[in-house]
């Protein structure tokens, strides 16, 4: 993909945050970032960190992180930890401890009371399927449930005795009394709690009972003092509902709900059912798996914080839906490697190369800068009578235009000498298992005297270079639409089955051999890689992908 043009990326919240400091409607900016517990942040999710943390920061406020924790039966502690991990490994830091919506259902409890003595809320015994009959639909409206017309007394009867455990899950709920024929369908009665006898990671089994979504996140932000609620726009039709609430509640505060177009990224998927999907039919390793979307998916790949917060500046925030290009998601990492990441050599497939004219036991250790702008230093590479080569580098009967090593041909070997291909050796089966060259000596640092060799090619020294594992990784979807199979099948239809290769017995430079985890390289003429965050050990290091040199796809 070529690169973006440099614009000044659009951000409509900024002038109305700005409006309500300078007015005086707000002494300071506080947001926050709300994530459900029932599964890995992904790269939307960046977009609203970095939208939520970037504004406080902007502005000089506080930005909470604040665990929507409704649902137990979908959440679990792992979740929490990857999540504070992911938003910290982003570059950012919440206000205080973090928070969870758990934290407030005593408040959320009392509250649901007072709208019960107000006459604005009842127990209602429809099913799950006849509350949905009841709703009516976008054209049609809804018909009152039987039970609307509760007495006060008996709905705060019914409520402390779903509180106190005596029903079934789903046998009755607790709605809001407010309209059944209105043209909004949040606004149809939605239900305030649910029975639920689950376990719950926060607060144990003193609950058995839980507040909707709907019902906890105003009344949240208002405990909390948000002044901005910035959200998706598939909540926008829920506006209607959060003030509702705010209105009819003796809240300490009144947030204003905005809506920004989530992210939406071509060849990806970011449904958490259908990621967990992935993940619990082994589809990938887990919710780090460098295939997946998740943040966690993407650091392992060798994503580096900068990379992703430049891509989301780039893209903007808007309330224009769209598809995003992953390829500019792909420029945002090469840029940041290219500028960053330290020069290495890895040959994926060695070929052996004796140089039959080197003397034996003689080793001359070159220098090599780490970057070839960049101040990072030099690495030594020994340079002896026995070397690996890639095997792709060779070619007895070579096609058009290749311009490496053929037979009688030269190359040069990158920061060493000119080489020239004397000899194919091979085995019984005839596949070519070492070559024997010879050595210009007088073109270290030179070129040779009366001729011109156009190829450069890559290299390792046989006695010290490292042994190790590359796995390259590409997109996890054949389509760019991985929701619609061409055939009619499902998502899972779309996997690309090449989006994982391993390749063992491949030679990385002897100054990786106790490379450090999550470091980056630019392994010359291959792509980005980097050291696998689990797998690496101690001479034994394991190297993920992270991007190609250029734009394959795009091709």
């Amino acid at each position: 993909m070529s690169k973006p043009e440099t614009t000044v990326a659009t951000n409509f919240l900024r002038p109305i945050v700005q409006a309500d400091l300078d007015s005086g409607k707000h002494a300071s900016i506080v947001t926050r970032f709300p994530p459900e517990p029932n599964g890995y942040l992904h790269i939307g999710h960046a977009k609203s960190i970095c939208l939520n943390f970037g504004l406080a920061k902007e502005f000089g406020g506080v930005c909470n992180l604040r665990f929507d924790d409704t649902n137990p039966a979908k959440e679990d502690q792992e979740y929490i930890d990857a999540i504070k991990s992911d938003v910290q490994w982003l570059g950012f830091q919440w206000a205080g401890e973090e928070r969870y919506a758990s934290d407030y259902f005593d408040q959320l409890h009392a509250w649901a009371i007072h709208l019960i003595e107000a006459g604005k809320a009842y127990v209602c015994d429809l099913t799950p399927e006849q509350a949905r009959e009841y709703r009516g639909s976008l054209t049609e409206p809804g018909r009152n449930s039987p039970f609307r017309e509760r007495s006060v007394s008996e709905n705060l009867d019914l409520f402390a005795r779903m509180k106190a455990g005596e029903f079934p899950d789903g046998a009755r709920a607790l709605r809001a009394k407010i309209d059944m024929a209105s043209p909004n369908m949040n606004l149809r009665d939605p239900i305030l709690y649910r029975i639920r006898h689950a376990h719950h990671h926060q607060t144990g089994d003193k609950w058995c009972i839980y507040p909707s979504y709907d019902f906890t996140h105003g009344q949240s932000d208002a405990i909390e003092g948000i002044t901005h609620s910035i959200c998706t726009l598939e909540f926008e039709d829920h506006r209607p509902l959060y003030e509702w609430f705010l209105d009819n509640l003796p809240v300490p505060a009144k947030p204003r709900q905005y809506e920004f177009a989530r992210l939406n990224l071509n060849y990806t998927i970011t449904s958490k059912r259908k990621l967990k999907q992935l993940v619990d039919e082994k589809h990938v390793s887990g919710w780090d798996d460098p295939r997946m979307s998740t943040l966690s998916g993407f650091r392992r790949r060798g994503y580096t914080p900068a990379s992703i917060r430049n891509f989301c500046d780039m893209i903007g925030v808007n309330r224009a839906g769209g598809v995003v290009d992953i390829g500019m998601l792909e420029f945002a990492i090469r840029e940041d490697l290219d500028a960053n990441a330290a020069r290495a050599m890895c040959v994926l497939k060695p070929l052996k190369v004796v140089i039959t004219n080197y003397p034996e036991g003689q080793v001359e250790n070159l220098e090599l800068p780490r970057h070839p702008k960049q101040d990072m230093g030099v690495r030594v590479l020994p340079f002896s009578r026995e070397i690996y080569i890639d095997a792709s580098d060779f070619e007895e009967v070579p096609p058009a235009g290749f311009k490496r090593l053929i037979p009688g041909g030269e190359v040069r070997l990158r920061g060493s000498y000119v080489i020239r291909a004397d000899e194919a050796v091979k085995d019984e089966q005839g596949n070519i298992v070492e070559l024997r060259c010879s050595y210009d000596e007088n073109t270290l640092g030179r070129n040779p005297e009366g001729r011109k060799v156009k190829g450069v090619i890559h290299w390792v020294p046989a006695a010290e270079s490292v042994e190790c594992e590359v796995r390259l990784y590409d997109r996890l979807f054949r389509s760019a639409n991985p929701e619609k199979d061409e055939e009619g099948g499902s998502f899972l239809d779309n996997i690309n089955p090449g989006s994982l290769v391993v390749l063992t017995g491949c030679r990385v430079e002897p100054s990786l051999a106790n490379v450090v985890s999550e470091e980056r390289f630019q392994f010359e003429r291959e792509g980005y890689f980097v050291a696998d965050l689990k797998d690496s050990q101690p001479g034994k290091p394991v190297f993920n992908r992270t991007v190609t040199l250029r734009d394959s796809w795009g091709q």
